[in-house]
């Protein structure tokens, strides 16, 4: 009886064989193996697939529903990831030469490096030259007003034909004189209160103004301190003002003693070194605050904002305009001098008074 209840699965698939009606078992629980990634190459622990001996009820699963085909079976392959570039510095930069690594872009190495003519990158992008360019697509962006340009440039033209190559004064001084423009951010207090401290740091070295609002009581002259020490920074950075003679070789200069508009001598030892020209005040805009009193009654208050802007020049600029000013003052007392007639003959006499 037991071999006969053994056998008992084995007939239903005889019987479902014979009549032509495939028999598909019912099953409440399906499991799914997992399938791990394989390599091309197997390693030394890997079988080979003929080794395996196969089981009973799979070499009769085989002669009823097909046998086993000989093609291999479909194998999962790894994605590789692609290799890791690391970002570097551009080509024109200081600290490139302290890198010891080839620099590496997104799609290879720096433009430099490439070929002429190369057709594409590693990732797949064509590399355009700005050579290459279609001038056209950014014509409205590097020429918007074409007849404007053109009568400027036609402007110019005349003007140095006009003046035979020969600079104007205000150009020659554009060209020969530094000067450098810094505006604060908003402080948190009035006109009134930042106007006195503006008077009081124009026309004094940037040093000097420094170290006078180091010391000063106003509570203005915090904000005033930070911001001369960033305009000053911009101005050696930018403009390359206050690095005085370069060179090993390169002599003092020798101190020139002027009249500043007050009346005031100053010997000036150092013409790089920078001065404040002009200081002025900002009007900002007015902050919302409130005031409680007594009973429930609240005030509102409007604090208002103001800046500073200072406009920082070299003291040679300052000895030059004392020189114009002298030279003008020479003119005009010249100009008021008595001189004789000059000598020369005496003609068309007439006894009779020419009036």
């Amino acid at each position: 009886m037991a071999t006969m209840g053994a056998l008992q699965p084995y007939g239903h698939l005889i019987r479902s064989a014979r009549t032509g009606i495939s028999y598909i078992p019912r099953r409440t629980l399906t499991y799914t193996p997992i399938r791990r990634a394989q390599e091309e190459n197997n390693g030394s622990n890997d079988k080979p697939e003929n080794q395996s001996k196969p089981s009973t009820l799979s070499s009769i699963k085989n002669y009823f529903f097909g046998g086993k085909s000989d093609a291999p079976k479909p194998k999962i392959r790894r994605a590789v990831a692609p290799q890791k570039r690391e970002g570097s510095l551009s080509a024109d930069s200081i600290f490139s030469e302290d890198q010891a690594s080839p620099k590496l872009i997104a799609s290879g190495r720096t433009p430099a490096a490439r070929k002429q003519g190369q057709p594409a990158t590693e990732g797949g992008e064509m590399e355009i030259s700005v050579e290459k360019r279609n001038k056209t697509n950014m014509q409205a962006v590097l020429d918007p007003r074409p007849n404007a340009r053109i009568r400027w440039e036609r402007k110019m033209v005349v003007r140095e034909i006009r003046h035979r190559g020969r600079l104007s004064k205000t150009e020659k001084i554009m060209r020969t004189e530094r000067e450098s423009l810094s505006k604060s951010h908003w402080f948190k207090t009035s006109i009134k209160k930042l106007g006195p401290l503006a008077r009081q740091i124009a026309g004094k070295n940037i040093d000097e103004a420094i170290l006078q609002m180091q010391f000063s009581k106003k509570k203005a002259a915090k904000d005033i301190l930070e911001h001369l020490k960033h305009a000053k920074n911009v101005a050696v950075v930018r403009s390359g003002m206050g690095l005085g003679a370069v060179g090993p070789d390169a002599e003092a200069p020798k101190p020139v003693s002027i009249t500043l508009k007050t009346g005031e001598r100053k010997s000036i030892k150092d013409p790089s070194s920078i001065y404040i020209a002009e200081a002025w005040v900002n009007r900002g805009p007015y902050g919302v605050d409130y005031d409680h009193r007594a009973r429930g009654v609240i005030n509102r208050l409007r604090p208002p904002y103001t800046s500073l802007s200072v406009v920082l020049k070299e003291e040679k600029t300052r000895i030059r305009e004392w020189e114009d000013h002298e030279a003008r003052a020479l003119r005009q007392r010249k100009a008021k001098l008595w001189t004789h007639l000059p000598d020369r003959k005496i003609t068309a006499q007439n006894q009779y008074y020419s009036w």
